[in-house]
């Protein structure tokens, strides 16, 4: 019977200290990657969370203007339905017009003010 072509095989001293070397390097080399992907989510869901918290602010005063602008339509409305005369109509219609163009002027920049700071804290790096 032959003998097995494998069983004299003997690896060098040589080879096993490279081939031990390498899977040292290659487990050093992954450790890194998974530490540094590990990293980059964490980063990525702090940011998440940021920007998350921040829309629901923004969605959140986003209401609570709206509410506020439907409330002054309701009250003009009603002011329209006592006017006494073309005049009064014309007079309140006038003062409706100027007070929305300052509270919508108000209301845009408090939102934009709001949206810049949500994109600024989603996107400053966490620590």
């Amino acid at each position: 019977m032959a003998k097995d072509p494998f069983e004299r095989f003997e690896v060098p001293n040589e080879m096993r200290a490279l081939a031990e070397q390498s899977m040292t390097q290659a487990r050093k080399a992954f450790d890194g990657f998974i530490s540094a992907a590990s990293q980059a989510v964490a980063t990525l869901h702090g940011q998440a969370t940021s920007a998350q918290n921040g829309a629901r602010d923004v969605s959140q005063k986003s209401m609570a203007f709206a509410e506020q602008n439907v409330a002054a339509s309701f009250e003009f409305a009603q002011k329209l339905v006592r006017a006494k005369d073309p005049e009064e109509v014309m007079k309140l219609q006038s003062e409706y017009l100027n007070q929305q163009m300052k509270v919508l002027a108000e209301q845009a920049q408090e939102l934009g003010q709001s949206a810049g700071k949500v994109l600024k804290e989603s996107t400053k790096p966490k620590a």
